[in-house]
């Protein structure tokens, strides 16, 4: 199955987190993979690293507010997009956090996410895409969409990211 958490609301990464605590809980192999944030000990980072070891890759230079850290960003993404696809055969699960911010930023190109859509059909692997901006194309291909929407959010009132609930 292709499963795509997506949506301007809270909760992506987290559903992410969760999907694969429930697959390993039902004895399957995971493989988690982060782009566009960089390795800076995020709560889910450090408990994936914890559960998955060498299946869990947090590896980007963080978002993209420049275009002159585009080509870092395209190459890490590369990198990462590789590592997934060695992984993709030898797990039951393979999750693409922020995969849809990345394609959204054009660090990602489309025909690099549908082969990987591919290959997890053909292999008959569960794909889960996460991020914000999610293209109709792949909402048709995808087996199940989940948006989040913030009806409200604590940094509207001038409240800092706190640990434990934004990392």
């Amino acid at each position: 199955m292709i499963l795509v958490y997506t949506g301007e609301g809270k909760g992506k990464t987290c559903a992410c987190a969760g999907q694969a605590l429930r697959a390993l809980g039902q004895g399957m192999a995971v493989a988690f993979a982060q782009f566009m944030k960089r390795d800076c000990g995020a709560g889910e980072q450090i408990m994936l690293r914890r559960l998955l070891g060498d299946r869990f890759r947090a590896g980007g230079p963080g978002f993209l507010r420049d275009e002159k850290d585009r080509p870092a960003h395209r190459a890490a993404a590369l990198e990462l997009l590789a590592w997934a696809g060695e992984q993709l055969p030898a797990v039951d699960m393979l999750i693409l956090d922020e995969a849809l911010y990345a394609l959204g930023a054009a660090i990602l190109r489309r025909e690099e996410l549908c082969a990987v859509m591919e290959a997890a059909r053909g292999l008959d692997r569960h794909l889960v895409l996460s991020g914000r901006g999610l293209p109709d194309w792949l909402a048709a291909g995808a087996d199940l969409v989940t948006e989040m929407r913030e009806r409200k959010h604590p940094w509207r009132r001038g409240i800092a990211a706190a640990p434990g609930i934004e990392f």
